[in-house]
């Protein structure tokens, strides 16, 4: 693994969701919303009903709406586990302007 990448697994309560290496996450943390990248310091937080974004390391961008659950992050390697997810779409970066 690079380490420009993670290790991103997101699992649901019934049934996988997402996983591979990713260039960055944006949660929908409890407290607002928070991004994860490569290198980032241990973290465990509790996150909301809201929109998950997986960036991977090809620019692509795989979007969940996600119920509550929660997220684990240490030695880039990033956990999240909620009650239910939904894909929204999957679009390079450059499609979305970001």
């Amino acid at each position: 693994m690079s380490a420009a990448t993670m290790n991103v697994n997101i699992v649901a309560s019934d049934h996988p969701v997402w996983s591979g290496e990713a260039k960055s996450v944006t949660i929908p943390a409890y407290s607002g919303g928070m991004g994860i990248l490569p290198g980032h310091e241990p973290v465990l937080t509790v996150i909301r009903e809201g929109d998950l974004v997986v960036v991977d390391p090809e620019g692509t961008k795989h979007s969940f709406e996600v119920t509550d659950g929660f997220i684990s992050f240490d030695s880039n390697k990033l956990t999240v586990v909620i009650e239910s997810a939904r894909s929204i779409s999957n679009q390079t970066v450059e499609e979305t302007g970001l």
